[in-house]
């Protein structure tokens, strides 16, 4: 009888050590950080790397671990109902361009989905509802803002009794940009749709991982999940 096949080492190739690569990549996606400050902040702790170094891990590593991320908690969320979703989208200029970032969060705040386009329209809108509700499943409660492509998309999707529309109904998801804008403003900016769309993807997956919501918990749950959190993020495509 053959052996499973076991896969290969995504570090096979790197003289540096796996611990290092997911620190780098920990410090410049989690954080509003530059490349250059983590690569000042790595030199504090001994280790001599270029910030064109951490731009290459992050680019070849990221998309790695948000995926093995994702790919753990959408499984674990299709367990549970999925209640409420809000939908938003946000304005993101590339070169000068207006772009739109639209982001799906459910009612405790995890962000699903994010996809980039060149415009706010019902096609755009129901791309973004398919692609969520393909992972996750259907919710019983969308809350949307006043945009029309909302309504249109729903209508298609025989969901327009599910919608809700209200004053503050959706500051859930307006306060998940904050995170991202910080980020963005420590970038200046993004220069390509792809770039953006990559970044925008592994951002989101590593804050869900990262989010432990302190201010709901005591200070003795909020160190125990934060542990947990890092040792899981340690062990990623170990």
């Amino acid at each position: 009888m053959a052996r499973p096949r076991v896969p290969a080492s995504p570090f096979r190739y790197f003289k540096t050590s796996p611990e290092v690569i997911r620190l780098a990549v920990m410090m410049y996606v989690k954080y509003p950080l530059s490349l250059r400050n983590v690569e000042d902040l790595l030199h504090e702790r001994g280790i001599d790397i270029a910030h064109e170094t951490v731009r290459y891990w992050w680019n070849r590593f990221g998309p790695m671990f948000a995926a093995d991320i994702r790919r753990q908690r959408a499984s674990q969320m299709r367990g549970f109902r999925q209640w409420r979703w809000h939908l938003d989208e946000m304005v993101v200029k590339i070169n000068g361009e207006t772009h739109y970032l639209w982001r799906a969060v459910d009612h405790e705040g995890e962000i699903l989905e994010s996809f980039v386009t060149e415009t706010r329209d019902k096609a755009a809108a129901l791309t973004v509802m398919k692609k969520t509700m393909k992972r996750y499943g259907r919710p019983e409660v969308v809350t949307t803002d006043g945009l029309r492509s909302y309504r249109a998309a729903m209508t298609e999707l025989g969901n327009t009794s599910k919608q809700e529309i209200g004053r503050w109904a959706n500051n859930r998801v307006e306060n998940s940009h904050l995170s991202f804008r910080r980020r963005e403003r420590s970038m200046l900016r993004f220069r390509r749709m792809k770039t953006l769309q990559k970044f925008a993807s592994v951002h989101a997956n590593v804050h869900n991982h990262f989010n432990t919501e302190r201010h709901l918990i005591d200070r003795q749950t909020y160190k125990q999940l934060r542990s947990t959190a890092l040792a899981e993020w340690q062990s990623l495509m170990g």
